[in-house]
Order: structure tokens, then sequence, then C-alpha cells
């Protein structure tokens, strides 16, 4: 048995990071129940508690500055083995001092091994130097974790040492609502029947602008037969620049022209696999920043569903072009993203068999297999 803690947000705190730490955890307690882990937690959980047999601590304030608390923590829990970084910079900022943090702990034997998860890997292009110096000063952590090639590479050339860099991909949770009558879906979802009619289209997470909400809305509006669908577009709104206000006023005069459900509000994974399970068709038409590099959270939740999915051709997708790359577009193409949408509904049945590959992806990827994948690093660094 050994000691784990993660460094990360955690629910109830609304975040995609939270929700990936609970997929892992939650799996790596199904695969290993003599696991002590405790999660060292965003201040938003305000007390301590327990969750499903795991120590969630709240420690650190998003975008602090100084991680003095978190050594203070590991001290009083007397050290563990394992210090895992679940980092995003959206949460530790565009600086090293959570990586000086985890080295502090480990100098001061509260820790034997130190791994980061990096969510975001920043190109050169960014201009960003906050990012890109604390990407190059990985090399004195113990192991990286990426979930992409293209982020492993784009490391790779930054000067990480290719032996610390491991490929896990992001954890997929095969939808349990299959088979939940549609009538109980929409009762739970608190949706209308009569709200719903023709082929159901969702596309689920938070509403920002580069989601691409505004082309896909742009997309159905140029279909002939756009009254014999329905798009439920659902999430909580994020609106930090002009454009994402710009873009949710968009979304809410489209509402009054064409058939729209906008779900308002932030959804738990529970509720994203029920409109998941309630779809037709699963649209995720992103458009990304320049210069970066991430995978999506919403398309793991997505293929576990096993309905035909439909996205733009950008890296956080880069998963569906390399399994499905028919069921990509080019990004910010309304007309294109119109046509292949239109030749989806004409061959539903030819992309629910052309998805075979993704689909077979989604279950070599569950959560329950990567919490192995995590076991065996751990184990690795320790044996080092």
């Amino acid at each position: 048995m050994f000691k784990l803690t993660y460094i990360s947000t955690y629910p109830p705190t609304h975040c995609g990071i939270a929700e990936y730490t609970r997929f892992l955890v939650t799996a790596l307690k199904s695969v290993r129940p003599d696991v002590k882990i405790h999660v060292l937690s965003d201040k938003s959980n305000q007390t301590f508690k327990l969750s499903g047999g795991v120590e969630v601590h709240p420690v650190f304030e998003f975008k602090a500055n100084s991680y003095r608390s978190i050594l203070d923590e590991l001290t009083l829990i007397g050290g563990v083995d394992v210090l895992h970084v679940q980092h995003e910079y959206g949460i530790f900022g565009y600086n090293d001092l959570i990586l000086e943090a985890a080295l502090e702990a480990k100098r001061e034997k509260l820790v034997k091994s130190v791994i980061f998860t990096l969510h975001s890997v920043y190109h050169p292009l960014s201009g960003n130097d906050g990012a890109l110096d604390l990407q190059k000063k990985l090399n004195s952590v113990d192991a990286v974790i990426v979930h992409s090639y293209l982020m492993e590479f784009e490391l790779q050339n930054q000067g990480l040492d290719p032996l610390l860099i491991r490929r896990i991909p992001h954890g997929t949770h095969l939808n349990p609502f299959l088979e939940t009558p549609r009538h109980e879906l929409l009762n739970e979802l608190q949706l209308k029947e009569d709200d719903i009619s023709g082929m159901t289209l969702v596309t689920p997470g938070f509403l920002r602008i580069d989601k691409g909400l505004d082309l896909l809305i742009q997309s159905i509006n140029n279909l002939d037969k756009k009254d014999s669908m329905t798009l439920i577009i659902a999430g909580e709104k994020r609106l930090g620049t002009r454009e994402d206000k710009e873009m949710f006023d968009f979304i809410e005069d489209a509402c009054k022209r064409l058939n729209i459900i906008l779900v308002e509000k932030y959804l738990s994974s529970e509720e994203i696999l029920k409109l998941a399970a309630l779809a037709d068709i699963i649209i995720l038409p992103y458009r990304d920043r320049p210069a970066l590099y991430s995978v999506s959270g919403i398309l793991h939740l997505s293929m576990g569903s096993f309905k035909p999915l439909l996205g733009t051709r950008v890296p956080r997708l880069i998963e569906l072009y390399q399994f499905a790359p028919r069921a990509t577009v080019p990004p910010k193409k309304p007309e294109q993203l119109s046509k292949t949408l239109r030749w989806y509904i004409r061959n539903y049945e030819h992309m629910v068999a052309y998805m075979a590959n993704l689909y077979s992806y989604a279950v070599r990827t569950q959560w329950i297999r990567m919490a192995r994948r995590h076991i065996k690093l751990y184990r690795e660094t320790l044996a080092t």
C-alpha cells in the first residue's frame, strides 16, 4: 500500500479538472481500495470531507501567490509517497509557484515522487512566457503525464526529457443511461417532450466563445429542413470576454427563430451523460485558441455514449480526428458543418457503423484502465 495525494480542484467546484480528478480517484479506489488517497483541493470546498473513501482538504486559492499551505497540509497528514499535481493554467496561473512548492515538498522529504499532469500545453508561438517557462522546468519532476501525441511531442520540442513524458489518454466513462427510457431522461433533465421534435442534436459544456456555438447555429440556419430537428445547448455561461457575451446574445436571439433549447446551468457529469443518451447526434463545433494543446473531457463523456459525433478539426478533438476523420470538419466553416450535418441525417445508420473505431477507443480508455496505468507509473517512479 502507498499513500497518494492529488493537488487539484474537486467537486463541487465547477471545473473540468475537478470532474477529471473525481473520476480518476473513483477508478483508483475500485482498482486498489487499499491505497490511501488525499486531495488537496481549492478552498471552494470550504471544509474537510470524506468523499468515496478519499479525504478532501481545502488548501489553496485559485492563482495564489504562494502554495506554502500545501506543505503545511502534507506535514499534518504525515507525508505521502506520491504527490500528483493536476495542472491547469486557469487554476495555478502562468508561473512556476506550484512546481516550486511540489519540489520543496520533496526536498523536505514530505513526498518521495512528484508527478505533473499537464492538461494544457502552450506552443512558443503563444508568446506566453510564464507557461513556457514552467514547461521547460518540468525536467525536475519524476514524470509528466499528457493526454495526446500533440502535447507529448510539443513538450519534447521544448526540451523536456522524452523519458519523463507519459501519454495516458483522458479516461472515458461508458454511459450507464443508454437503456433509460426517453421520457425518464426528459423528466430528470427537466425537459418537455412537446419541445423536442425530429432529430435531437446536443452540444454540452461551458458556454464560451471557443465552443463555436455561434458557428453551429449558423450551420443549422443554412439547412433546408431545420424545422425537423431540435438543438439542445446546455451548460454554464462563462462570459469572461466581450466575445463570450456577444456569442451568448447571438444564441438567445437564435432561440427565437430556431428550435433551440437553451439549458443555462452547470451540468454535472451525470447530467451530461443523460443528455448524451437523449441525443441522436452530439456536435462539438470547437474553435481552439491558437498555439494551445489540450484534449476535450466532453469528447470522452460523449464517445462513451456510442452516438454519432460531429466535431471540428482542432487539437482539442485530435482523438476524434484520429479515429473518425470523416466526423470532423475544418473549424470556423459553418457551410462545411451544414453540409456534413445534412449528410449525417440522411445516412445516420452508416455513421453509427463508421464510428466503430472511435467506440472501440472509448472502451480501451475506460477510467478503470487509465487508473491501472497511473498505478503502474506511480510504482515505477517510487522504484527509481
